[in-house]
C-alpha cells in the first residue's frame, strides 16, 4: 500500500540505525530524545508493515471470496443441470419414446425462481404449453425440438433470481442442430459462432479491448448474474419462431415482470424490435433499459455497433467480467475468467 511519502521499508530503519551509532551517556540530556526518536521509528515501521500487510490481506481475501462465490454459483448451476439430466433420463426409462412431456415443470429446479414465480407453472396457459410440447415431441412426425429437454430452463437454472444483475433478452433458440443450449445468443463450445454472437464479441472488443473468444459458450456470464433469456424457450429444427404464441411468451413475460417488481437497478438489454416490445413490462423508474438494433448481421450496422458506450456509462454496480481481466462495474468482480 502506498504511504503519504515515498519512503521504503529501508528508509524506516535508517534513523534507528543512525541512532545506534550515536553514543550518549545515560545522563546526557539528548539520550532521552534519541531513545524517543528510535522508538518512534520502530513504531512507525511496524505500523506501516502491519497496515500494508492488512491491506494486502484484505485485497487477497476480497478476490478469494469473489472467486469462491463464483465457483459456488458455477457448482450450483452444474448441479441443477445434472438434476435435470437425471429427470429426463428417468422419464425416458419409465415412458415410451422420449417420455412424458407433461413433466416439463419439473425441469425448472432452481429454488429461487420457484419461490419468485409461485403458482406460475400450474396456470392453465402453462399446462396447455406442456401438452403442446408433449404432442410436438411424441407425434409421428418426430421433428427434433431444440434445445434438449434438460436445457429448456437453463437460463433460469444457471442464474438464480437473487443474483440477477442484467437481462439480455433474445427471441427464440437457435434452430440448427447442436446450437441451442437454453441461453440467449449462446452456443456450446465447438459450435461455429453465429453472426449475432460474433457481433456482440466485436462490440466488446471495440469498446473494451476484449479479445474475441474462440467459442460462444456464455455460461460464465450467466453464473455471474447475466440472465440470458429468450422470449420463447423451444423451437423446431430449422423452423424459426415455430413455437411462438404457444404460451412461452406469457411465461417469460411473467419472469420479466417479476424481476421488475421484486428487484431494483437491473440492466435490461433489449436488442431489436421484438425485445424492445418488452419494455412495457419494466418499471423504468427502478431499472435501466438499453435499446439498440439487433446484433444480427442484417441489422448490426444500423445501431448495434457503438451501443456498449452507453451501457458502460450506467453499469456502475454490476461486477460482471465479460472478458479476461476486464470487468464492468465498480465493485469487486465475481470473476475475471475467460469464457
Amino acid at each position: 500500500m502506498a504511504s503519504g511519502s515515498s519512503r521504503t521499508l529501508m528508509d524506516f530503519f535508517k534513523p534507528a540505525a543512525a541512532a545506534k551509532r550515536i553514543k550518549l551517556s545515560s545522563s546526557s540530556p539528548d539520550s532521552a530524545v534519541c531513545k524517543s526518536v528510535t522508538a518512534h521509528c520502530h513504531s512507525e515501521s511496524e505500523s506501516h508493515i502491519d497496515h500494508s500487510s492488512e491491506d494486502d490481506t484484505t485485497l487477497i481475501n476480497g478476490h478469494q471470496k469473489a472467486r469462491m462465490e463464483f465457483n459456488r454459483l458455477l457448482a450450483k448451476a452444474k448441479l441443477n443441470l445434472k438434476i435435470c439430466s437425471q429427470k429426463v433420463y428417468k422419464a425416458k426409462g419409465e415412458g415410451d419414446g422420449d417420455g412424458d412431456y407433461l413433466k416439463l415443470a419439473e425441469l425448472l429446479v432452481e429454488e429461487t425462481w420457484l419461490e419468485a414465480l409461485p403458482g406460475e407453472l400450474q396456470k392453465p396457459y402453462f399446462l396447455n404449453l406442456c401438452r403442446f410440447l408433449e404432442t410436438e415431441m411424441c407425434s409421428g412426425i418426430r421433428v427434433p425440438i431444440y434445445p434438449p429437454r434438460h436445457l429448456i430452463f437453463n437460463a433460469l437454472n444457471s442464474t438464480p433470481f437473487d443474483t440477477v444483475k442484467a437481462v439480455v433478452l433474445g427471441q427464440d433458440p437457435y434452430h440448427g442442430p447442436g446450437q441451442a443450449m437454453g441461453l440467449s445468443f449462446s452456443v456450446p463450445e465447438g459450435m461455429k459462432l453465429p453472426s449475432s454472437l460474433l457481433n456482440i464479441f466485436k462490440e466488446l472488443h471495440q469498446d473494451l479491448g476484449c479479445s474475441v473468444p474462440s467459442h460462444g459458450n456464455l455460461q460464465k456470464w450467466a453464473v455471474q448474474g447475466v440472465l440470458l433469456l429468450n422470449a420463447v424457450l423451444t423451437v423446431r429444427k430449422h423452423q424459426a419462431n415455430s413455437h411462438s404464441k404457444k404460451g412461452w411468451e406469457q411465461f417469460t413475460d411473467a419472469v420479466i415482470k417479476t424481476i421488475s417488481q421484486k428487484k431494483q437497478g437491473v440492466i435490461f438489454l433489449l436488442w431489436g424490435n421484438s425485445a424492445q416490445e418488452k419494455s412495457r413490462l419494466i418499471d423504468e423508474t427502478k431499472h435501466h433499459i438499453l435499446k439498440a438494433a439487433h446484433p444480427s448481421g442484417l441489422s448490426a450496422n444500423r445501431g448495434f455497433f457503438g451501443c456498449s458506450i452507453e451501457l458502460r456509462c450506467i453499469l456502475q454496480t454490476i461486477p460482471v467480467s465479460f472478458c479476461a481481466g476486464i470487468t464492468i462495474g465498480e465493485s469487486t468482480p465475481l470473476c475475471t475468467l475467460k469464457l
